[in-house]
């Protein structure tokens, strides 16, 4: 599998590859991803929609810190991922 999955349940940010999850916390007024527009190397560049916007807005994930604070090694991680695709696409 050379894609990794992005969600959103209840408080958390989700982000699962191969047999992890990786789950962070959410802005309180998300509500749900839109479009993947960019992935770079842990980089992530995406449509979401918030509670007080009628329209998606651009948001930035950055991937690399997070899993560093995990003791997880990003370059091995995120090497083999090629695409992010939505939890419901």
């Amino acid at each position: 599998m050379d894609y990794a999955v992005l969600s959103k349940d209840k408080d958390f940010i989700i982000f699962k590859y191969g047999n992890r999850i990786i789950r962070f916390k959410a802005p309180y007024s998300l509500e749900y991803f839109t479009a993947v527009k960019e992935w770079e190397d842990g980089y992530l560049v995406v449509l979401a929609k918030y509670a007080h916007n009628s329209e998606s807005e651009e948001e930035y994930i950055d991937l690399v810190p997070i899993l560093e604070n995990l003791y997880i090694s990003p370059q091995e991680f995120l090497k083999p991922i090629k695409e992010v695709k939505l939890e419901n696409d």
